[in-house]
């Protein structure tokens, strides 16, 4: 560890970096508390929609309704749906340079980094503070390629067929009961279209603010990658820290056609407040890429397991993920992949760190039809148990219909061990300092796939986590 950085970790307060709140007085529209079929129909005529998005989401509403809550997974018991606001509208208008965005939503993004970061290394940013997207923006060069990157309200109205083909294909309205939830009171998120052969070598970004108390967040991106075209797009999300809880439940649907490649990098780092259900599916086509790159850190509770549908013969899926569960919370996540077409194949590699009492959770569903003959998956699961208090589980799930397959699984569960620390400690650590290091290199198969900028962040969030570890 260098010295700036040995420096950085000492110096770390433990506190949420991003709990900072602006004041709850410049709404142009609060809904009440609690979720009606008027509130859904109000979200709807806010937004100008067309009369099959509105029809989309009253019968989503009915789904929601008549689903159950899981009974599997984290503890949902205390999510009081009545008790959260479905929709908030913190700007009259979206803002196409920084100075049109609101002073005091600005100022957030500012400390975000968010303005600097669009500066220096993206291709196009948008920015949703609570259920708008309040500034969006795309490299003019892209866009004469025919690039489409905004938020998918806009997209609705400007490009309607494109949406209407894709839109809740991927993820039904009656798929869980989150999706519907989200399929009923949807608002912001990105709508992504490369066209053939176009390859977005910059990243895009996008990044999920929640400020008030009792907010539901439920962005909607959708993506399309035509044949042999290139994306990466980037998303990340943060919450001041409230006493009552927030809800997040997105839904990403991705659609990467012949020879395309598409890579969705997430860092999410919500107050321990949150609940975030999350439902995230892509489908890869022939020879088509999917990867994952997935960080969750925060959240009181997080039921997320990014999927890749291989419908086309040598698509290929790859998921990659950390989830990092302190006091208090409960990272249940995981991955999905289903093999559907012959020679498909998969990696998926989940990484969990446990400490203070927090409970990792890796839930994972392999699956090879019929047919999908010489598909091969690789399925690794490592658990970092840092403290007796803390607890680590796997539910790997494998199906496999197929006889000519190549299947790998293993999993394994450590702790930090006394001769790696006295190992490091000789060198001239303190214990806090090799537990870190330890840590940051358990993590490393993930932030070494990350843009060098997100890679710093990411280790800066760990050692955050870190802090306060022992002793």
């Amino acid at each position: 560890m260098s010295t700036d950085l040995n420096l950085q970790v000492a110096g770390i307060k433990d506190e949420y970096k991003y709990g900072f709140r602006d004041s709850d007085e410049h709404y142009s529209f609060k809904s009440g508390r609690g979720l009606t079929r008027s509130i859904v129909e109000q979200i709807s005529e806010m937004k100008s929609e067309p009369d099959w998005m509105r029809r989309f989401r009253l019968e989503a509403l009915e789904a929601f309704q008549q689903k159950p809550m899981p009974n599997w997974g984290g503890q949902l018991s205390e999510l009081n749906f009545d008790d959260i606001h479905y929709y908030m509208k913190a700007a009259d208008r979206q803002g196409k340079s920084w100075d049109d965005v609101p002073a005091d939503i600005k100022n957030t993004f500012d400390k975000l980094g968010i303005p600097e970061a669009e500066r220096k290394f993206l291709a196009g940013v948008g920015a949703q503070y609570e259920s708008e997207v309040v500034y969006h923006s795309l490299r003019e060069d892209l866009q004469k390629k025919g690039v489409i990157f905004v938020d998918t309200d806009t997209a609705v109205r400007e490009h309607p067929d494109l949406v209407r083909e894709y839109f809740g294909t991927i993820i039904p309205i009656h798929d869980n009961k989150f999706a519907a939830l989200n399929s009923a009171v949807w608002s912001g998120g990105s709508f992504v279209y490369i066209p053939a052969g176009v390859k977005v070598d910059i990243p895009l970004q996008a990044y999920f603010r929640i400020n008030a108390q009792n907010m539901g967040q439920f962005e909607r991106t959708l993506m399309i990658v035509e044949e042999g075209a290139q994306v990466h797009y980037v998303e990340g999300c943060t919450a001041p820290m409230y006493s009552t809880e927030s809800l997040h439940s997105a839904v990403v649907e991705i659609v990467v056609k012949k020879g395309g490649r598409c890579r969705y990098t997430t860092i999410q780092n919500w107050a321990n407040n949150i609940y975030n259900l999350v439902t995230k599916r892509a489908v890869a086509h022939e020879d088509a890429l999917m990867e994952w790159v997935d960080g969750n850190l925060g959240s009181r509770l997080t039921m997320k397991y990014p999927a890749v549908y291989m419908m086309g013969k040598g698509a290929r899926g790859e998921i990659l993920s950390i989830a990092f569960a302190g006091k208090g919370q409960h990272q249940d996540a995981g991955a999905k992949v289903v093999h559907a077409a012959p020679y498909t194949s998969s990696r998926i590699i989940s990484k969990s760190i446990s400490k203070n009492g927090g409970r990792a959770s890796y839930r994972g569903l392999l699956k090879v039809a019929d047919g999908a003959k010489g598909s091969k998956s690789n399925v690794v699961c490592d658990a970092l148990i840092l403290d007796p208090l803390s607890r680590s589980d796997t539910y790997p799930y494998i199906e496999i219909d197929e006889d000519d397959v190549k299947i790998g699984h293993e999993a394994s569960v450590s702790k930090i061990g006394e001769e790696q620390l006295f190992y490091l400690m000789s060198r001239g650590l303190s214990e806090a300092e090799a537990s870190t290091l330890i840590v940051s290199g358990f993590i490393e198969p993930l932030v070494k796939e990350l843009p060098m900028e997100y890679a710093v962040e990411m280790n800066k969030l760990i050692q955050l986590q870190m802090e306060g570890s022992v002793g």
